[in-house]
C-alpha cells in the first residue's frame, strides 16, 4: 500500500473540503451511536428486546416516559430487510469514502493501514448477518454483533482523525506534489 502522494499536499481549498467533510461524517456517526445507546441501552438485552420486541408491551408511571420511549414490538421481516438494506448500503460508502480518504494519509502504513480501511467491510457483514440469525434463530449472536460493532467504530474514527490530522496540522512533504 505505497502511495507516492499524501493529504497534506492537497491545496487548501480541497483540504478544507475533505475536513469539513469527515467533520460532518463523524458527527453523523456518533449521532447514530447515540441513537444505538438510547434504544438499546448499550447492553445485550437491550440489543435482543430492540429486535425481538419487549413481552412488557403496557406502561406504568408517567405517561410523558412512556411516549418518549415506547415499548418495543418485534422486527418482521419487512423491517429487517428494510434496516439491512439501508445500514449496509449506508455503511460501505461510509467505508469507502473514508478508507479513500484516509489510504493518502502518511502516517500509518503497511498492513495496519489495510487492516484499517478492510475492517469496516467485514464487520458490517458480521454485524448484519449476526443480527438476523440473532433475531430469527439464537439470541446469543448478540454478542458477535457487538463484537463487531467494537471493531468498526474504533476504525472509522481513527481514520477520520488520523486523515483530519494529516489535513490540517502536517507540513508538506513535497511542494512540487501540490494539487
Amino acid at each position: 500500500m505505497e502511495n507516492n502522494f499524501y493529504l497534506n499536499n492537497l491545496s487548501d481549498d480541497i483540504k478544507y473540503i475533505l475536513v469539513s467533510f469527515l467533520i460532518t461524517l463523524a458527527i453523523g456517526i456518533t449521532t447514530g451511536m447515540l441513537y444505538l445507546y438510547y434504544t438499546t441501552n448499550a447492553n445485550t438485552l437491550g440489543v435482543i428486546e430492540h429486535y425481538k420486541g419487549s413481552t412488557n408491551l403496557s406502561y406504568e408511571g408517567d405517561l410523558d416516559d412512556f411516549l418518549d420511549k415506547p415499548p418495543k414490538t418485534k422486527k418482521y421481516l419487512h423491517d429487517m430487510l428494510e434496516t439491512t438494506h439501508t445500514h449496509v448500503i449506508a455503511f460501505s460508502v461510509i467505508s469507502i469514502l473514508i478508507g479513500l480518504i484516509f489510504y493518502f494519509n502518511s502516517i500509518i502504513k503497511g498492513k495496519l493501514k489495510l487492516f484499517l480501511i478492510i475492517e469496516p467491510f467485514i464487520s458490517t457483514i458480521i454485524t448484519f448477518s449476526s443480527l438476523w440469525i440473532m433475531r430469527y434463530f439464537n439470541d446469543s449472536f448478540v454478542y458477535l454483533t457487538i463484537a463487531s460493532a467494537i471493531l468498526l467504530y474504533p476504525c472509522w474514527y481513527i481514520m477520520i482523525f488520523i486523515s483530519i490530522y494529516e489535513l490540517c496540522f502536517k507540513k508538506e512533504i513535497d511542494k512540487n506534489k501540490n494539487f
